[in-house]
This record gives structure tokens, C-alpha cells and sequence, in this order.
């Protein structure tokens, strides 16, 4: 096997991860994010009158002069509940809000379940989602995007790791990776292992947990080398429990660039507005803003575009 895949450990620490939860859970929050529901550190933006100009005449919000966005609070830093448990924050909610200024509209924010959004933005019950949709080809069938982030996966380790680079397949040989079964990121490593036995090197070896907490453990407990999971998951647990550190970012469409965007309904004619508006925000410094905010300036796009190159079908 050019991959070892080793079976789950949780059983046998089951003791040990229970004592490790009280660090690892939810209840524990990074210092330096703030998850209030108030949000006084939020950009905000001036409206862009090319981006006005470029919503089509016919086009109709859900609400006259409301910008209705679907988010899916899936955890920080993208779209969490706040400590109210009820207001949505986050680096998402953020872009909603500075897109709505851009629009010279009130923004809406409705929280949905990840599962549901396709089916209520092509019912119309909002204008667009913005909650870390990354472009596919299969998407682009029945949706239109406009770009706003970088699609990346980070690569991180134990804060005291030996390992202090992986930017390529050649720098991951022999390591043994914490990932998640059936993701993107797995299938990219399957790929870089094959490449690394072809050169000569040694495969990864890819570990697989039931959850976070026990992906995290055996981090910590030498186990593994290194987690690879969506980038901004990672850089809040860093913060939060300041143990792990960044050590290389893999793009979602490695070995090209795969984006994320802000996602309406197929020919809606929406899209180009908003990118227009995307790219107005990138301009005049309030994107890189929002970004630094919530720590993901590493995810930053130097444009936006409508209709990209999206992740193929496999």
C-alpha cells in the first residue's frame, strides 16, 4: 500500500480524551476573536455606485432594498453564533454586511443549515449565499458565483514539531497526516503520496478519528505529524488553545487555485454586480480589512470573478 490508513485510537483513550475535552470544547474561546453579538470592530463600506448600476432592472430582491444572505453557522471564524447564542458572526457575516454597503441595501442575514441552502436559494428565499461555497464545475450547472476567498486547507503541527514547512508533495513524505475520509484534502494527499513513491520517497500515511477532539489529541500526544483541515477551522483552534501552529496552506483545487464565492441563482444576473462590488471592496482596502479582522488574510484573492474555473467532477 502506497498508504497506510491506522485504525481509530479513540477507544483505547477514551479516558484520556474525556479529562481533554474541557480544553478542546466549544465553551472555550479564543481571546482574540471577538464572538460578541454587538461586533463593535466590524468594517463596514461605502456604497459603490458601479456595483449599483450593475444589478439588472428586472432583478427583484426578496426584500425592496434588503439584501437577504443565507449562512450556515458552521463554527469561527466563518459563521458562529454569538455568545447571545442567537446573532450570527463571523468573517462570512462580515462580507454579507460590507456587500450590503457596497449595494446601497439593509442586509438580512438568515441562518440555515449547510444541507438546505441550495434548495431555498433556488426557491427564492434569499438573494444570494455567502457561507464558504467553494466553486465546482457540478455547481456552476444550476448556480452563478462571484469570488471573495481562497478555497485553502491548512497544514498545521504540534507548536514544538520539527516540521516547519510543507508547501509541496516532497516536503510531506513519510509523514503521517491527520485527515479527514472521503474529503478533498485526502484525495489531494492520496495524489502527493503517488508522487512521493514515483520520486523515490516515502508515502504519507493518513490517520483517520471520529472528531476533533480526538484528531487533536493525537496531535498532541505524538501520534500524528501533522492535521490537515479547512484553514480557517484551524487558525481559531491555534488561537484558542495556542498549541499548534501553521506550518503550509494547500489549495482546495491543488494543484490550481479553487475559490470561494458568494453564490446566487443561475442566471439571476446578480452575479456580476456582485463582483463588481467585490472588487470595489478590494480596491479601497475594506476587504483586506475584514480578512485581517478574522485572521484569514493568508485566504485573500488579488480579484474577484463571476463564474470561475470551478473544482472538476470526480
Amino acid at each position: 500500500m502506497l498508504v497506510t490508513i491506522l485504525p481509530n485510537f479513540r477507544t483505547m483513550l477514551a479516558a484520556v480524551t474525556a479529562a481533554v475535552l474541557i480544553g478542546l470544547g466549544p465553551a472555550k474561546a479564543a481571546d482574540n476573536f471577538d464572538l460578541s453579538p454587538e461586533q463593535p470592530g466590524r468594517v463596514h463600506a461605502a456604497k459603490n455606485d458601479a456595483a449599483v448600476a450593475a444589478i439588472p432592472k428586472d432583478f427583484k430582491f426578496v426584500t425592496p432594498g434588503t439584501f437577504t444572505v443565507a449562512v450556515a453557522p458552521g463554527g469561527p471564524p466563518l459563521a458562529t453564533y454569538a455568545t447571545d447564542a442567537r446573532t450570527v458572526v463571523g468573517a462570512d457575516p462580515d462580507y454579507a454586511y460590507a456587500v450590503a454597503d457596497a449595494l446601497g441595501l439593509k442586509l438580512e442575514l438568515v441562518p440555515v443549515a449547510w444541507i438546505d441552502w441550495p434548495l431555498g436559494l433556488t426557491s427564492g428565499k434569499y438573494d444570494a449565499v455567502i457561507s464558504n461555497v467553494g466553486v465546482t464545475e457540478q455547481r456552476k450547472e444550476k448556480f452563478d458565483f462571484s469570488t471573495y476567498r481562497q478555497g485553502l486547507h491548512g497544514f498545521f503541527v504540534k507548536t514544538d514539531s520539527k516540521v516547519t514547512s510543507i508547501k509541496e508533495p516532497k516536503d510531506a513524505a513519510g509523514l503521517r497526516f491527520i485527515v479527514g475520509a472521503g474529503t478533498n484534502q485526502e484525495r489531494i494527499l492520496l495524489k502527493w503520496s503517488d508522487e512521493d513513491v514515483k520520486a523515490g520517497l516515502k508515502p504519507l500515511e493518513l490517520q483517520y478519528y471520529d472528531d476533533d477532539a480526538a484528531s487533536l489529541l493525537a496531535l498532541q500526544s505524538g501520534r500524528a505529524d501533522v492535521i490537515v483541515q479547512p484553514h480557517a477551522q484551524l487558525v481559531y483552534i491555534a488561537a484558542r488553545d495556542k498549541n499548534i501552529r501553521r506550518v503550509g496552506t494547500l489549495s482546495a483545487g491543488w494543484p490550481d487555485r479553487s475559490d470561494v464565492a458568494i453564490t446566487t441563482r443561475k442566471g439571476s444576473g446578480l452575479a456580476n454586480a456582485l463582483t463588481v462590488a467585490t472588487n470595489g471592496l478590494i480596491k479601497d482596502g475594506t476587504y483586506a480589512r475584514i480578512l485581517d479582522h478574522w485572521h484569514l488574510a493568508e485566504e485573500a484573492l488579488p480579484a474577484s470573478e463571476t463564474n470561475p474555473p470551478g473544482l472538476p467532477k470526480y
